[in-house]
């Protein structure tokens, strides 16, 4: 149970107040992106229900970012309105997302965190409902909420990921986001992992964890490779009325062909937590041969052996190479897996 939910703010009398949660603080980091930063945090601030506290990492090479968020709590306490107190952390020495979170971490004693992105819109009930669901399902370690804009991936992707993607590597969240307009009953979904940008956990059941700091920059999987480390039978749900748009910003963000990616990702994962398995190592030699049944059909379209050498390089790699630049040439394009933020 979450017990001493919420407390009553100060506030002038013709402020509005509302609850604040005093076991709740929601952390942010973040990297030359003021204006998303600014929209998220504008979004943090008008929930129905607040954290106690709020962390913002900066990673940004200016101020900018700080200055914009000081402003917006500056306003909001001097309106009289209900305000959480802000602790901002900048420093450009930190080496990405899940070192940021990390730093975080370490100043976090409320019973629950929160991980948000920096580019993302609370709708503002988005706190309120992942509340309800920890209170109804008091065995949840982790809680975390639903992306509204993102859309189905192309026929051919999907169907690919059927045959090929099986546990531990099926991702049990994608289904939920591209359903997130027929979930409209509000039971919780339990998955195997949370999504990085808008999931939370219990102190408790996260204590002595920490995200991999050998990831630097952008880090695909990061948040799945964290939920990969709970004890088997350790409860994670989706709430469906915690939704949030994610804008998905350009900046500091990788770009490129999905597919290597993709490998890069589900091979780093494999190598650090699913190893150890017999099933699944043969889940991932099947997905292996996945990989090469998609890099033989780009092959053929641009009647080209590279991306066979570009995939082979992948998957011998002992970790992801997780940077902000531009994805290996097997494409430019986007595709169904995006690109993550650099923290």
């Amino acid at each position: 149970m979450i017990s001493g939910k919420t407390k009553a703010t100060a506030g002038s009398e013709g402020g509005a107040r509302r609850p604040v949660c005093a076991l709740l603080t929601l952390v942010i980091p973040t990297k030359n992106r003021p204006d998303d930063l600014e929209a998220t945090i504008e979004s943090v601030l008008s929930q129905t229900a607040l954290p106690l506290k709020v962390i913002v990492v900066d990673q940004s090479d200016s101020g900018e970012s700080q200055s914009r968020v000081s402003t917006l709590f500056g306003r909001q306490a001097g309106s009289g309105a209900s305000v959480p107190s802000l602790l901002y952390i900048r420093d450009p020495t930190i080496p990405g997302l899940t070192a940021a979170r990390n730093r975080a971490l370490k100043e976090v004693a409320e019973q629950i965190v929160f991980f948000f992105d920096d580019d993302v819109l609370l709708e503002p009930r988005f706190i309120e409902e992942i509340l309800a669901v920890y209170e109804e399902h008091p065995e949840a370690c982790g809680v975390g909420g639903i992306v509204t804009n993102y859309t189905p991936p192309p026929l051919a992707f999907r169907c690919w990921t059927r045959l090929f993607v099986l546990p531990p590597f099926w991702d049990d969240r994608q289904p939920i986001y591209w359903g997130a307009g027929r979930l409209g009953d509000g039971r919780a979904v339990r998955v195997t992992r949370l999504g990085g940008g808008l999931m939370s956990f219990r102190l408790g059941s996260i204590r002595g964890m920490e995200f991999d700091e050998g990831l630097r920059g952008a880090c695909d999987g990061e948040d799945v490779e964290f939920c990969a480390r709970f004890q088997p039978g350790s409860v994670l749900l989706i709430a469906p009325r915690a939704r949030l748009v994610h804008k998905q910003t350009p900046v500091s963000r990788s770009a490129g062909h999905w597919l290597p990616r993709h490998a890069r990702t589900f091979s780093y994962l494999y190598r650090r937590n699913w190893r150890r398995r017999i099933r699944y190592r043969l889940a991932f030699c099947w997905l292996t041969v996945g990989y090469g049944v998609a890099t033989a059909a780009i092959s053929l379209r641009r009647a080209s052996l590279r991306p066979w050498r570009e995939a082979s390089e992948v998957l011998r790699s002992p970790r992801p190479r997780v940077t902000a630049a531009p994805g290996p040439s097997l494409g430019q394009e986007c595709g169904p897996c995006e690109g993550k933020d650099r923290g």
